[in-house]
């Protein structure tokens, strides 16, 4: 089993960087891909990015791409979702997810509570 807790959302202006976070429990965490899905209100849930076991291998969503880069520390047991630019398009509950498999798809084992990101221009 694999426990996954986000950090880092809140309010920020248009423009702004964040930085998301999202710590694991369990002892296999360098062994799951990991990505960042988010749902605006209204919407469906949207692909933003993945990383590989190693942090080598990364795909990136439309959304997201250019703008956001994610990233893992294994011996910290977390993923990161660094965003720059941001956008009121941006603002979105976002979910961090563990899996096997490194894709775009919804194919993920564990998921997250989610945390809110709002972009206030």
């Amino acid at each position: 089993q694999v426990q996954l807790v986000e950090s880092g959302g809140g309010l920020v202006q248009v423009g702004d960087s964040l930085r998301l976070s999202c710590e694991a429990s369990g002892r296999t965490f360098d062994s799951y891909a990991m990505a960042w899905f988010r749902q605006a209100s209204g919407k469906e849930r949207e692909f933003v990015a993945a990383v590989g076991w190693s942090g080598r291998s990364t795909l990136y969503g439309n959304a997201g791409k250019g703008r956001f880069t994610i990233s893992r520390d294994n011996a910290k047991k977390t993923v990161y979702l660094q965003m720059t630019r941001l956008k009121p398009d941006d603002t979105a509950v976002y979910v961090c997810a563990a899996g096997n498999n490194l894709d775009f798809g919804f194919n993920y084992d564990y998921w997250g509570q989610g945390i809110q990101v709002t972009v206030s221009s």
